[in-house]
């Protein structure tokens, strides 16, 4: 499939599932067989925000994100560090140079053993320009098995400019579709209504609408706040559209 032809299947992509599972397939016609894609819309100067409102896509194995990602190794990870203060494509290159002038911090240090014992040794990373002060997305590409750093960037000094373009286009189409994370789901009745109170309705007007008592209707967008661990009723129609789960066309 020609570049021209994988971004018009990427622009058709109806979900994330979709768009994910041709994007891996896409990165390892070229050496990149095991992706990390990370974007946070809640970063400030110390934290990138709750883990729970991610949106992480992986196909890494379950032993490798059982570390890297659920015990928070990700934050320690020099490449997570370069993509936080940069944008564009890096080599992973940079570890070694790092190591060479011992400019790596302890929990650095222990990432890159880490990523040894489980096979992560060569790749790229492509951080993606920020849309916001609070925002920030990212990937890594880790090469095949057996392939070393002196092969991927020769793939890449060929190739990487349209990998770039394919990654930075799968990354705005990320963006605008739904996603949800195993925490976060609501009901069908809570989306509803947080839809409801993003028109402007009162609670007495929801219940008139929806054929319900204003009690019920408070009772779901309570139960709304809960799902999205917010505290009032504006953040959780703000999250849930961030998550673009409101208005939702079904597919």
């Amino acid at each position: 499939m020609n570049l021209r032809a994988y971004l018009l299947r990427v622009a058709d992509c109806q979900t994330m599932e979709e768009l994910w599972e041709g994007h891996v397939a896409k990165m390892a016609e070229f050496g990149f067989d095991r992706l990390i894609y990370g974007f946070t819309r809640y970063r400030t100067a110390n934290s990138l925000g709750d883990p729970s409102d991610f949106i992480i896509l992986t196909n890494h194995s379950k032993d490798y994100t059982s570390v890297f990602i659920d015990e928070g190794h990700f934050f320690h990870a020099p490449m997570v560090h370069w993509a936080l203060e940069n944008e564009g494509a890096k080599s992973w290159r940079l570890l070694a140079e790092m190591e060479r002038s011992k400019t790596l911090s302890a929990p650095e240090r222990r990432v890159l053993e880490f990523n040894r014992d489980m096979g992560v040794t060569a790749g790229y990373s492509v951080s993606f320009k920020s849309i916001s002060a609070r925002s920030k997305g990212a990937i890594a590409l880790t090469a095949r098995r057996g392939m070393d750093q002196a092969e991927i960037d020769a793939i890449w000094a060929v190739h990487g400019a349209d990998i770039t373009l394919m990654n930075n286009i799968v990354h705005l189409k990320i963006l605008t579709l739904p996603y949800t994370a195993p925490n976060r789901i609501l009901t069908p009745r809570q989306r509803e209504v947080l839809e409801w109170v993003g028109d402007g309705k009162t609670a007495q007007d929801i219940g008139l609408i929806m054929g319900l008592t204003a009690a019920t209707v408070e009772k779901h967008l309570r139960l709304a706040r809960e799902s999205l661990a917010v505290d009032t009723t504006a953040q959780a129609v703000l999250k849930a559209a961030f998550a673009n789960q409101m208005f939702v066309i079904d597919s």
